[in-house]
């Protein structure tokens, strides 16, 4: 299930900014980009998101703003000094400009940082995060709702169509065998050819017979509005039904001799595979 959460919050000489997301994945797979005094709680992060989720691809990015202060602010004079001595070597050998003193502040261990890896930052951090998999949480719960809802429109539109179905069978035999009769009467021109005529009848009614199919159309439409119900980890299950569904709906059209039966066949097909393109994205 896909969500989005961000949340914020200050620690001593900075603050955290802290992003989750997650997509739909087999299995749960967490990333984090954050600041490398921070690599340690990796495992404690890792350990709260696996408390909370059981699948999905999450992404988690970390970032540290420092407060400006007089400490900050203070270049370190060994790195400053290496850096003019470098400078000075480079300018005998090639023509180029100067470092400004931007560039001078930006260069790596020039400016003092602030250490964030106090135990007071760390536990501030673990608590953003736990904030962070509340809210995406509650963003995955409304686009889950929001799934359930189509699902469920699916559901009962595949409902209607098996309806309409199923009066067309004994519509298709009535009129099978009267075509049946009349070129039978045509091409022998005698009586006593009931016998063969039910035969026939037979054959087609058993050929064209879709209640089993539509039965178990049924039985997997109750069993998917159930799941729903029930909630919880159900991406997999729901995937399965869809597979069961587009398995009769093909059978259905497989049967078909009737355009407006074909018609409900693909009709039917439609529904299922926009169903199974949205449970790609359930729990």
């Amino acid at each position: 299930m896909t969500g989005f959460a961000s949340v914020s919050g200050e620690v001593p000489g900075g603050r955290f900014a802290l992003d989750l997301k997650s997509v739909n994945h087999r299995y749960l797979e967490f990333q984090t980009r954050m600041p490398e005094d921070l690599r340690a709680l990796e495992t404690s992060m890792r350990e709260l998101v696996a408390a909370k989720l059981t699948r999905g691809k999450v992404d988690c990015r970390i970032m540290f703003t420092p407060v400006a202060t007089r400490d900050t602010l203070t270049p370190n004079e060994t790195a400053l000094n290496a850096l003019a001595d470098l400078q000075k070597s480079i300018l005998k050998q090639f023509e180029a400009r100067p470092l400004s003193v931007w560039e001078v502040m930006q260069a790596p261990g020039v400016m003092a940082a602030e250490a964030i890896a106090t135990d007071e930052a760390k536990e501030k951090l673990l608590t953003l995060l736990r904030e962070a998999i509340a809210e995406l949480n509650a963003t995955r719960e409304r686009e889950g709702d929001k799934l359930a809802a189509m699902l469920i429109e699916r559901l009962d539109r595949i409902d209607v169509l098996v309806g309409e179905v199923m009066p067309l069978i004994p519509q298709l035999v009535i009129a099978y065998q009267e075509k049946l009769i009349q070129k039978l009467t045509d091409a022998f021109a005698v009586a006593g050819t009931d016998e063969r005529i039910k035969q026939e009848v037979v054959l087609f009614a058993s050929r064209i017979d879709v209640a089993e199919e539509l039965n178990r159309l049924t039985t997997h439409v109750a069993e998917v509005r159930r799941v729903l119900k029930g909630g919880g980890v159900i991406g997999k299950r729901l995937d399965f039904l869809m597979q069961e569904l587009n398995r009769e709906s093909n059978t259905l059209g497989a049967k078909s001799v009737s355009t407006d039966a074909t018609k409900i066949s693909v009709e039917l097909k439609v529904l299922i595979e926009q169903m199974r393109e949205q449970i790609q994205n359930i729990e």
